[in-house]
């Protein structure tokens, strides 16, 4: 049994306590927070930005009252999706795997309606405006894997927003270095407007 059928298995049974459960509730992590959620969600569970504690998120201008805070097992158990893009690194197809960006939303209770705009934010600063609707059309994920590893800090991650390029003539057309403004690695918050 590989190790998402066993929690899987693990969560039906209540053997473990839910890590769904645990990343929409006031239910403390089981690991560092790798995603922080912000703006109109539900009640969240983490409180406002610590200005002492969150120095990466006050220099970079975040601010918040509450958000709702994603560890890596918080997001693995949501369900994942595979997408097998050419990326611009290395001009070459790599498997990417993880939960669909509109699902991590779901998650955090955000209120999203059409015209919902999101902000994607790298821990280099890198910061891009995304309308709801286009991370819907695209099928944009929050990619925790990539060739069937975890992502590292260092590299595209842990986190990277990502869509297929491939799959959308507009964006297959252009060269391969055009097609991915949109999609910030290193993602680490996401503000829901």
């Amino acid at each position: 049994m590989n190790k998402r059928e066993f929690l899987a298995a693990a969560l039906a049974s209540g053997t473990l306590p839910s890590l769904a459960h645990a990343a929409t509730s006031a239910t403390p992590l089981h690991g560092p927070t790798l995603l922080t959620v912000t703006g109109a969600i539900g009640k969240g569970n983490r409180g406002a930005l610590d200005p002492a504690l969150d120095q990466m998120m006050k220099k970079q201008g975040v601010q918040f009252d509450r958000a709702q805070a994603f560890d890596y097992a918080a997001l693995t158990t949501l369900p994942a999706v595979d997408i097998r893009p050419t990326l611009e690194y290395d001009a070459k197809p790599h498997a990417l795997r993880g939960p669909l960006l509109t699902e991590v939303l779901k998650a955090s209770g955000a209120a999203i309606g059409d015209g919902t705009k999101l902000v994607l934010r790298a821990i280099d600063g890198y910061a891009v405006s995304l309308p709801l609707a286009d991370a819907r059309e695209r099928r944009f994920i929050v990619a925790t894997h990539l060739d069937g590893k975890p992502m590292p800090l260092g590299g595209l991650g842990p986190l990277w927003a990502v869509y297929d390029a491939d799959r959308f003539p507009d964006m297959a057309a252009k060269p391969v270095n055009e097609r991915f403004g949109l999609c910030p690695w290193g993602l680490y918050h996401i503000d829901v407007r």
